[in-house]
């Protein structure tokens, strides 16, 4: 299991002129911290909530424009009820906690996902913090929540098959670029960067059709010990790559 240690400062500065516009992090790892302590994983989480603030901050400070965060899975309602209910608990405590932070630093809070899936209580929640901030420019936070990437793009395919019913979309008209905008992130731009703490090197179904030519990096630290140190090595290395797009 890969535990290493990051550099507690944080070394050489990064060109602001070539920082990935979006960057998506699938958070891996917190259950595995909690077990090397002897922990409860109820303590992972927790721990993993204080490397969310982090790199939102972090995020926010370097200029990034959107933050995906895979925060719960279609395939987490496999867990056991009383860690689902745990990670739901969580959830609805940061919305409360940090409404007042996003709001005084510009950060407008988004969802990807089936919403609609989650507790009621969790529902209000999100669209009362979405709503409160729909006005912040400085970052757009995403939270993907009952999210699977298979999922999404099914349910852009029916409505994609629904609109061109209606007679809204001709089949000829649906190139790449009209079939993103059916997708949750219809209106952001695809992620630069995809970050995945743990050392695992798999992409669990997240962003599935959004990561086609996203700079892949797997962060060797549990996601808890991913602070802003961590995360600025990924940027470092982001700057290092020569992105072709297939062109030579």
């Amino acid at each position: 299991m890969p535990v290493k240690s990051v550099s507690r400062k944080v070394q050489g500065a990064l060109d602001r002129k070539r920082l990935p516009r979006h960057v998506a992090v699938i958070m891996d790892g917190n259950g595995r911290w909690a077990a090397a302590r002897h922990l409860p994983r109820v303590m992972g989480h927790r721990a993993g909530i204080r490397s969310v603030r982090a790199v939102v901050e972090a995020a926010r400070e370097w200029g990034i424009q959107v933050l995906t965060l895979y925060a719960f899975s279609r395939e987490n309602w496999k867990r056991s009820a009383a860690e689902v209910s745990t990670l739901m608990r969580l959830l609805d405590e940061y919305l409360r906690r940090e409404l007042d932070n996003m709001m005084r630093n510009g950060i407008r809070l988004g969802v990807i996902g089936e919403i609609q899936g989650l507790p009621e209580k969790v529902q209000a929640h999100l669209e009362e913090v979405m709503k409160a901030t729909a006005g912040n420019r400085r970052l757009r936070l995403n939270l993907a929540l009952n999210y699977g990437g298979r999922a999404e793009i099914l349910r852009a395919v029916r409505l994609a098959i629904a609109e061109a019913q209606a007679g809204r979309l001709k089949p000829e008209e649906l190139d790449e670029a009209a079939f993103s905008r059916l997708l949750d992130t219809g209106d952001l731009p695809d992620p630069d960067l995809l970050i995945r703490t743990s050392g695992e090197s798999r992409v669990s179904n997240f962003l599935l059709w959004q990561i086609s030519y996203a700079e892949l990096y797997w962060a060797p630290v549990l996601w808890p010990d991913f602070g802003k140190e961590a995360f600025h090595q990924a940027l470092e290395e982001f700057q290092k790559r020569e992105r072709r797009f297939g062109g030579r």
